[in-house]
């Protein structure tokens, strides 16, 4: 898609996103003349933490034995009022090395429930691209998402959103955002993705979602001629069910014309499929598993995809207990497959753990 193409789609979205803005002021200063009951501002402060023992059985693997401290979030949430809040977040993540821990701050934003059917969003916020996915799958401490993992899109960007309930049972979200995520700032050009998606709940535990967002493509100059490069677009479509016993998931997603989701390169094309189900055994105890497939395409005259050494299948499976709420522990094996048959397949055993406050 040309630039100028996708700037109108950008434009078209501010228009939108200003002119709920500009109802929601009016709608907001109405209501000011209504008695409402006295609010009393309050806040808490959150934490999270998923930690791991790994045992690798990977064929010639040199590291057989790890622990990790993968995530830590430390966070406070406060209420101005009953309609606006403020939410700042910590993010530390590390690897298998304990010292070697970095930290981000993930979120600061304000949020506004503006009207009765509009929320509004600003700053540094957790977005909604994966958002449904990951609570419908439930094991975030054990592995991400297929879309975060994959790098389809961020879980949190600078920019505004806003959220919308059109009817009963279908909400959207509309966002502009800088598109480059929560661990990097604004790039030289300016450029800026823009997007939304659509989530229908048609019956009590059904949910439909689709998405779709552009991250606006850049200019080079090259002998003072400047010319367009390609934007990357991103779309996916998701169905989950949640009944009490049991729950599960499927996805279809594509990114087009980049090797993730800010980094653009023509005709390089990553589409990643993933089912996912869960088994509730009792209060404490559920079953769970999870496939996914990676898949690169083949560009210009390649006779090879263009990531083939990362193409391939991932397959999860485990047991969860948790013994009090906020405490889960995580017995699961993962094997990763991969399209070329001269790597061995990624094999481990996993001892996952999450507390929270």
């Amino acid at each position: 898609m040309k630039r100028n193409s996708a700037t109108r789609i950008i434009k078209r979205l501010f228009i939108v996103i200003f002119t709920i803005l500009t109802l929601s002021f009016e709608l907001s200063a109405q209501e000011e003349t209504v008695t409402e009951n006295e609010f009393a501002p309050n806040g808490h402060a959150f934490g999270k933490v998923f930690w791991n023992y790994n045992y690798n059985v990977t064929k010639d693997a040199e590291q057989r034995n790890s622990f990790a401290l993968q995530r830590a979030y430390l966070g406070y949430q406060y209420n101005f009022s009953e309609k606006i809040s403020t939410k700042i977040t910590l993010d530390g993540s590390g690897s298998s090395e304990a010292s070697d821990f970095t930290v981000f701050l993930k979120t600061a934003q304000l949020d506004w429930n503006a009207t009765e059917p509009v929320k509004l969003s600003f700053g540094l916020m957790g977005l909604k691209q994966f958002d449904t996915q990951e609570k419908l799958w439930g094991y975030r401490y054990i592995f991400k998402s297929l879309q975060d993992e994959y790098k389809f899109g961020s879980s949190a960007d600078l920019g505004v959103n806003a959220e919308v309930s059109i009817i009963q049972n279908l909400t959207a979200n509309l966002f502009i955002l800088n598109g480059e995520g929560y661990k990097h700032i604004q790039d030289d050009m300016g450029r800026i993705k823009a997007g939304g998606n659509l989530i229908y709940t048609p019956v009590k535990g059904l949910i439909l979602k689709g998405y779709y967002d552009i991250y606006d493509g850049k200019v080079e100059v090259n002998d003072s001629v400047s010319k367009d490069t390609c934007s990357i677009h991103t779309l996916s479509f998701f169905a989950g069910y949640k009944a009490a016993k049991f729950r599960i998931g499927a996805e279809y997603n594509i990114l087009l014309n980049g090797t993730k989701y800010a980094k653009q390169a023509a005709d390089h094309d990553i589409t990643g499929i993933a089912i996912y189900g869960t088994y509730v055994i009792n209060k404490k105890f559920e079953v769970f598993g999870q496939w996914m497939l990676y898949k690169s395409n083949k560009s210009e005259d390649s006779d090879e995809t263009w990531n083939y050494d990362e193409d391939g299948n991932l397959f999860l499976a485990g047991i969860q207990y948790a013994p009090v709420k906020g405490v889960k522990v995580a017995a699961n094996y993962r094997a990763f497959l991969y399209d070329n048959p001269d790597i061995n397949t990624d094999s481990y055993f996993f001892l996952n753990f999450e507390y929270a406050f």
